[in-house]
């Protein structure tokens, strides 16, 4: 199950950070390519991202752009809360009931209501596919008791991970000063 669980992370993770290079605007890839050396064929895209980190299959760095800002994760948020959940939460086919403060939480939803019956496995899928921001506190406070319980599980696999500039205080992305990432630590 964990072997799933980081491939899945991995491939959500490499989606998230080629996104960015189809937009246009910035600099581009294939001119620091050409700069380092690097075989490049085909002019691909420019990069319009505040923060960016392109790396091979290995991880190994081949161009990056503020790689080390400390940036909010917005909804990549739910990558770890899913990761958290699957690694920490009890059964995944256990039912939750949907606690109050799961309710009208702001942005993307699946419109939970309060005593609404769900299990740990809809949620995730729920946090994954349509990045509902009630289904991650739901899951929340399922798993851990608390946001802020769960959060310090999902910093406790940053550090686990070997990830020293990320830090979350909930499960979904909405801004704190205190939820960050940056561009390397996110690849």
């Amino acid at each position: 199950m964990k072997l799933i669980c980081r491939s899945f992370v991995c491939l959500i993770l490499t989606a998230l950070l080629i996104l960015p290079v189809c937009a246009s605007g910035g600099d581009s890839i294939a001119e620091s390519l050409q700069m380092t050396g690097a075989a490049v064929t085909e002019i691909p895209p420019t990069v319009s991202a505040e923060a960016a980190v392109l790396t091979d299959e290995k991880g190994n760095i081949l161009w990056s752009r503020n790689a080390d800002k400390r940036m909010s994760p917005a909804s990549t948020t739910k990558i770890m809360t899913a990761l958290t959940a699957l690694t920490d939460c009890a059964e995944i086919d256990a039912t939750v009931k949907i606690p109050g403060e799961a309710v009208g939480v702001e942005g993307s939803s699946i419109y939970l209501y309060e005593g609404e019956e769900l299990t740990v496995r809809q949620l995730i899928d729920a946090v994954l596919m349509e990045s509902a921001n009630d289904a991650a506190t739901a899951l929340a406070i399922a798993c851990a008791g608390s946001v802020e319980a769960f959060a310090n599980r999902m910093n406790a696999h940053c550090t686990d991970l070997g990830l020293s500039d990320t830090h979350f205080v909930n499960p979904h992305g909405l801004d704190d000063p205190q939820h960050y990432t940056t561009a390397r630590e996110l690849a």
